[in-house]
């Protein structure tokens, strides 16, 4: 470690920068070509590499070999940082070592210290520091993201894309950026991909792309990689053929497809994908293309067991959608072939858009209300969601769901986690849900304007009657004042 900490204070003391510059031998008329090569300024430094010294920057005036201190101990403590700088034998370090130092740089610093010598140039270029990495392409007038450069792009496209294995594009709202992300999937012909992630920090980016574009680019990675495991192309314009070609290629490494927001998948698409990857393990997708035939895919004997189910329900055109009813039978077959998956589902509905939903018992294990939600759909939930082990909801209205609350602690006996926002629950109505569901609440978040007080009880009285019963101390959340 203390060689680590000598490295990171001598690159603070040269302050390397201006990439592209050549560290040129004494020995030798020709510049060494270093990639990613920084140029050393402002400071003295001279460094042994291989019987050859080599100079970068000018020696201070006045400033001689003989006039320097005599070390003995290369890391005693009565050394300055400037004495250790001048004489430490840079190059002479193991490649493990160097190594271990670059993977705490971030990339320009690791960049930077690339241009120290060529022992550390060849470490810089070690397939192990090239396994994962970000790509962030923005446009500087309309983001606050950092874009990588783009000659770092096309020196990793040239020397490192067969060795990146878990890939992300970070890209801002614009068009451009998510342009520029496809074709750089285009170029990665050499690729063995394992997890590949698309990004969008803000819409429409990619669903601006042409879906002829976009499927090309993701076309390239699909049939090259052929050891994909992950994927992460939400909000996107994937389509039927693009996950066909997956399929094709990558059927036994699959295990995680999160793939919501995407249009031009239909039911058939993502069918496609249940019959033939049984090694797929967590699926995220929207409401619109699940169905009892994806399910009942899912729950075939050569299939894995499913982990992770998310489902996200979304209205796009409020008042115009009815949403399908999946079967009872169907949601049975599933958790009897995996019986410990967490199905999550996200809801972005109008109230009076949630007929199709909770008529029967359906298992879904964490439900999240992004909008406000009825009274009576909480009470269905009470009702028909036993394996529910947590439930937010954003917004109710003005009418207190006591009943409601005292309903889901009664039957959803796996309840572990509640949040409610704008919604109403008298103190004697909340703290009998409390006494109910005791100590098995791990999170409990409730907002103080939620809670309406009672002759029975007051706010200040709330805390330490549910702290009783949480067996630990707990207080309403406060709202952020500013």
């Amino acid at each position: 470690m203390a060689a680590a900490a000598s490295v990171h204070s001598f690159i603070a003391y040269c302050n390397l920068e201006e990439f592209f510059r050549p560290v040129v031998c004494e020995t030798s008329q020709e510049p060494v070509q270093f990639e990613y090569i920084g140029l050393l300024h402002s400071e003295t430094f001279t460094m042994k590499r291989a019987g050859q010294k080599v100079v970068a920057g000018t020696e201070a005036p006045g400033t001689s070999q003989t006039s320097k201190k005599q070390k003995t101990n290369l890391y005693g403590s009565g050394f300055g940082e400037s004495d250790l700088c001048t004489s430490m034998d840079w190059g002479s370090l193991p490649h493990h070592v160097i190594l271990r130092v670059f993977q705490f740089l971030t990339l320009v610093d690791r960049a930077r210290a690339s241009s120290v010598c060529r022992r550390w140039n060849e470490v810089f270029h070690i397939p192990d520091l090239w396994r994962r990495f970000e790509f962030e392409l923005s446009q500087p007038a309309t983001s606050y993201l950092k874009s990588t450069h783009p000659d770092l792009i096309q020196q990793i496209i040239k020397r490192h894309a067969d060795h990146l294995q878990y890939v992300s594009f970070k890209v801002d709202s614009s068009t451009e950026s998510a342009e520029a992300a496809c074709d750089i999937l285009s170029q990665l012909v050499n690729c063995s991909i394992k997890t590949l992630g698309l990004i969008s920090t803000a819409k429409p980016s990619f669903m601006n792309v042409s879906k002829a574009h976009f499927a090309s680019a993701l076309t390239v990675v699909f049939v090259n990689s052929k050891s994909l495991s992950s994927i992460k192309i939400d909000d996107t314009p994937l389509d039927d053929p693009s996950l066909k070609v997956l399929v094709a290629n990558n059927s036994d490494t699959l295990k995680l497809l999160k793939m919501s927001s995407c249009p031009h998948v239909s039911p058939a698409g993502i069918l496609c994908v249940a019959d033939q990857c049984h090694g797929l393990k967590e699926l995220a997708l929207n409401y619109y293309i699940l169905s009892d035939e994806l399910l009942l895919a899912l729950s075939s004997e050569k299939h894995v067991d499913l982990e992770h189910l998310r489902i996200d329900v979304v209205s796009e055109n409020p008042g115009q959608v009815q949403f399908h009813t999946i079967k009872k039978q169907s949601w049975d077959a599933l958790v009897k072939h995996s019986p410990k998956v967490n199905i999550v589902m996200y809801f972005f509905l109008y109230e009076d858009e949630f007929d199709a939903f909770f008529r029967e018992e359906t298992p879904v294990t964490h439900l999240y209300f992004g909008r406000a939600v009825s009274k009576a759909m909480l009470g269905r939930i009470g009702m028909n969601c036993p394996r529910l082990i947590e439930l937010v909801v954003c917004a109710n209205g003005l009418q207190p769901l006591d009943d409601e609350l005292i309903q889901i602690a009664e039957r959803c006996k796996n309840l572990t986690a509640m949040g409610l926002g704008e919604c109403e629950v008298t103190c004697r109505g909340f703290i009998e849900f409390v006494k109910m569901c005791g100590g098995r609440l791990t999170q409990l978040s409730i907002m103080e304007e939620v809670l309406i007080p009672d002759s029975d009880y007051s706010l200040d009285r709330l805390h330490l009657e549910v702290s009783k019963h949480l067996g630990r101390m707990w207080f309403p959340d406060m709202m952020p004042t500013w």
